[in-house]
């Protein structure tokens, strides 16, 4: 039997898809598996092993006893989507109406799903940063986009000015701007924002936000697209509760845009969906609205365990590139001899005990062999893991 659809392209834009047509694990999948079957450190996948704060956890329980556990609105609760309109002002300045420029969706992946499937038509072209949140590929080829890349360039994972004005032409519908960026780390400077949103009026494109590590920069603010001159116009801003209150499996996300924006995007969310999470969507408003100090500390937190993990990778011989943010830090196995990153990350469990996940895994294929020797190890775990983690990286053997 011949299984016809939109899964074989969808497979093939997440890199997915092998030469025989079968389609393979993600490799977070894979090196998740890796981690369980061999029980080695888990430093791959990026989620948290420590729950958020108290207040969020008892809000979610008290909702439950409240009885919020039926459908909300298609847009989401009142609550969550007034404390998220709070949460824009406050932080970046930002007048959102909750009641029409808010959408509450399951996780930000959702919101990006239904933003990309919204607003593309077969033969758009969506320009991305390169390496990319996998997710991207599958949706842009789900939704019959042609995807563009610029490369971000080792060590300091900036793209080149000339690389955007060359990608973003009349042709491209969207552009999707992870910031602070999975999986290098990265924090896009205001000058490049800029010039994104120059060229997007050029070109007449919209600007698709990423933000899910807004809260977690360091020593650099986070700048929304958004907040700039001319872009709030044109701009859809994604982020979720997950990353920012150690919440990821409650998936709660949302967006904000113009009216026009959000109307078209739940269009298509509410057949994806419809809705999700009641109970979860109180208790992450509650989060946002939770003091200045407690934003500062999670950063700070994160910064420490950071320098812990970097300490630990530099010593075991490894090249690292300094994160401005996320839970991310990019190691080159380049120096130890390790020229093959997919390879060493399958073979680090019984090397050292430890996974990560190989850089190329979120490239193109025509632009893996730029990244072939990058590795990615997430450091969003306790402290006694990060160092058990870096003491047995430090007895891996160079090639």
């Amino acid at each position: 039997m011949t299984i016809s659809g939109a899964w074989r392209r969808t497979a093939r834009g997440a890199g997915l898809l092998a030469q025989d047509g079968s389609v393979a694990a993600s490799i977070f999948a894979e090196m998740s598996a890796l981690a369980l079957r061999t029980g080695a450190i888990n430093l791959g996948q990026g989620f948290p092993d420590e729950d958020g704060p108290a207040e969020v956890l008892e809000a979610a329980r008290q909702a439950i006893s409240d009885g919020v556990n039926q459908y909300p609105p298609g847009r989401g609760l009142p609550v969550l989507r007034g404390a998220i309109a709070r949460h824009q002002h406050r932080f970046y300045g930002l007048s959102v109406d909750p009641d029409t420029e808010v959408l509450v969706t399951a996780g930000a992946t959702e919101a990006l799903a239904a933003t990309i499937l919204a607003l593309i038509e077969p033969g758009d072209e969506v320009v991305t940063l390169e390496p990319f949140y996998d997710a991207y590929g599958g949706l842009i080829a789900l939704g019959g986009g042609i995807h563009r890349t610029v490369r971000l360039r080792a060590p300091d994972f900036q793209p080149d000015p000339d690389d955007l004005r060359a990608a973003i032409t009349d042709r491209t519908r969207l552009i999707i701007v992870n910031n602070p960026h999975n999986p290098t780390g990265t924090v896009l400077p205001p000058e490049t924002l800029e010039l994104i949103v120059a060229l997007a009026h050029r070109h007449d494109a919209l600007i698709v936000t990423d933000e899910v590590y807004e809260h977690l920069t360091f020593g650099v603010p986070h700048l929304p697209v958004a907040a700039l001159a001319g872009a709030a116009e044109r701009t859809i801003t994604i982020s979720s509760g997950g990353k920012t209150f150690s919440t990821t499996g409650w998936k709660i996300g949302w967006l904000t845009a113009p009216a026009s924006l959000v109307t078209a995007i739940l269009a298509v969310k509410q057949f994806l969906t419809y809705v999700n999470g009641a109970p979860f969507q109180p208790a992450i408003a509650r989060g946002l609205d939770l003091p200045d100090s407690f934003y500062t500390g999670i950063a700070a937190d994160l910064e420490a365990k950071r320098d812990v993990l970097e300490r630990g990778l530099t010593a075991a011989g490894f090249a690292v590139s300094r994160p401005q943010g996320s839970y991310f830090i990019v190691a080159d196995a380049a120096p130890l001899g390790y020229t093959d990153g997919a390879e060493l990350c399958r073979a680090l469990p019984d090397l050292a005990g430890v996974v990560a996940v190989p850089i190329s895994a979120f490239c193109s294929a025509a632009h893996r062999p730029e990244f072939s020797s990058l590795v990615r190890f997430a450091y969003c775990k306790k402290v006694d893991v990060l160092e058990r983690a870096t003491a047995q990286l430090a007895g891996l053997v160079p090639r």
